[in-house]
């Protein structure tokens, strides 16, 4: 059945306009009390400090407010940090912007390449209608509703959970709109935006995009973030092949739950949804034969996914300290490897393009369209103020005030808790990127100040930030389906906290803990 969406009239939402509201509230107050605040911990003696901790301090209570408030675009605020540390005298400019060129960058900066050839090319929408097109999946709400979710889950380990939501959102609408066409076949009228399974759709479009970034360290900045934390700060070196054990079994389980709660609260009241696999099976056809490409785009994607996994196969198979292994990570770093694999998508023939011209897979005016060079400029900032944090003795001492605060000696399973919940609240108020630059440092010091292997606490925070389900301002994937109309904030907030709940006390907390003792 060629089923058509008509254009949508522009949805007046009473929910998006108290939304709006309350961000240009938040922005105003951000702008105001950050820089007072700054000056009030400026102001304030603190004894323990050095006096460029102490400014440090300062700048970092301004750089965390504005990342919350948001009185500027959060790249901005994440150069003014380093800036205002070199113009105050907390550090030299070498120092201070140093951290811009740490190698975790171009490990990121190499898989938004790819992850883009993978969309101008049209594998991320192959993989997706490919998997929603499954005979087993037919025309059964449920089984349409789960394969949706696997598609997302699965193209979001790999390339951008956004880019990963703006391309499956049309495909849900499609859905959405031939169950709506064949209710009225049936002679019965139905308002999307009240109807329950359109709300567990779309809820299932977004989660499952968030969910699949922890697959691998390059799925969603928190984890790259707390691996170049761990890097910089304590030169622990955590593997991709290593990261993907602990991402994968988090991923599965997260999925099962996303996917009870969701199908539990938003069932479908019918059977079979006709004509939903000719609808998604025409559009896989309307894709045609492989390109070349296609083809090898996936040839640049394979390598760099063969680079990236070989250590954890030659430490299975030689040991983690075998001479063979320090050769192969002496050479091929994860970064070296994204690069790689990068770099080899302008070499290879992509076909040609409207004028007539071979071209390569991938030209420099996509590749730098796909770089989110905003999320670089954060992690940057964030790696830089962490380092410094580190350095100059600021995170020790918060460290040992937290571990103060948790009555002295506070075990390992308090500790992961704490800083779990508290990396979660932070990512439901403000970019998942932004709280986790805010939170890791802290973390990471708070769990060396107790005398633990800051590894756990590190995957925890990483973990508990991709849980950003409740508000729309969490995750871009949640602000995309929102913006439909078909997801009133009440039933995101509601949903939100109980897969939150679950995601926290059942999967994040003891996985967390049981994998990094089996692992390391």
């Amino acid at each position: 059945m060629e089923t058509s969406i008509p254009p949508r009239a522009p949805i007046v939402d009473e929910d998006a306009q108290r939304t709006s509201t309350f961000d240009k509230r938040r922005r105003w107050i951000g702008a105001i009390c950050g820089p007072i605040c700054a000056f009030l911990v400026w102001l304030t003696p603190i004894t323990a400090l050095t006096p460029q901790a102490h400014m440090l301090l300062a700048i970092m209570t301004l750089v965390c407010l504005w990342w919350i408030t948001e009185p500027v675009p959060i790249p901005v605020t994440s150069l003014l940090g380093p800036t205002l540390c070199v113009i105050l005298g907390v550090t030299t400019m070498k120092d201070a912007f140093a951290a811009f060129a740490n190698p975790t960058i171009f490990l990121f900066m190499g898989g938004f390449i790819i992850a883009k050839a993978m969309t101008v090319n049209g594998i991320d929408r192959r993989i997706s209608y490919g998997i929603v097109s499954m005979r087993w999946v037919g025309d059964s709400p449920r089984r349409i509703f789960f394969a949706v979710g696997l598609a997302c889950m699965l193209c979001s380990g790999w390339i951008s959970n956004t880019a990963t939501a703006a391309m499956m959102f049309p495909i849900a609408l499609g859905l959405l709109e031939a169950i709506r066409e064949m209710m009225a076949a049936k002679g019965r009228t139905i308002n999307l935006k009240s109807y329950k399974y359109a709300t567990g759709l779309m809820l299932m479009t977004a989660y499952a995009c968030s969910i699949g970034g922890v697959l691998t360290p390059i799925g969603t900045p928190p984890n790259i973030i707390m691996l170049g934390f761990l890097d910089e700060l304590c030169h622990i070196n955590i593997g991709f092949f290593q990261w993907m054990i602990w991402g994968f079994v988090t991923m599965i389980i997260y999925f099962i739950i996303a996917y009870v709660v969701l199908s539990k609260m938003f069932p479908a009241d019918v059977k079979r949804i006709d004509g939903a696999h000719e609808f998604v099976e025409e559009r896989r056809k309307a894709l045609g034969k492989w390109t070349k490409a296609q083809k090898n785009t996936m040839v640049g994607f394979g390598i760099a996914v063969v680079l990236w996994v070989t250590p954890g196969i030659l430490s299975m198979i030689w040991g983690n300290g075998s001479e063979v292994l320090k050769t192969y990570n002496r050479l091929f770093p994860e970064a070296i490897a994204a690069m790689v694999g990068a770099l080899v998508l302008f070499l290879l023939p992509g076909g040609k393009n409207e004028k007539g011209k071979p071209r390569p897979v991938i030209t420099w005016r996509q590749a730098v369209d796909g770089v989110e060079w905003g999320t670089l400029l954060l992690f940057g900032g964030g790696l830089a103020m962490g380092g410094m944090m580190y350095s100059l003795g600021l995170s020790q001492w918060i460290g040992d005030n937290i571990i103060g605060w948790l009555g002295g000696e506070p075990s390992q399973v308090l500790l992961v808790a704490v800083f779990c919940v508290v990396s979660l609240l932070m990512s439901e108020l403000t970019s998942h990127t932004a709280a986790t630059n805010m939170v890791g440092p802290l973390a990471i010091g708070a769990a060396v100040a107790a005398g633990y292997n800051p590894v756990p606490i590190a995957v925890g925070v990483a973990l508990s930030a991709s849980l950003g389900f409740m508000l729309p301002v969490s995750t871009p994937p949640n602000a995309i389906v929102y913006a439909s109309g078909y997801v009133p904030i009440t039933k995101m907030i509601k949903t939100g906290v109980i897969i939150d709940f679950f995601g926290i006390a059942v999967v994040t907390i003891p996985i967390v803990l049981y994998l990094v003792s089996l692992v390391l």
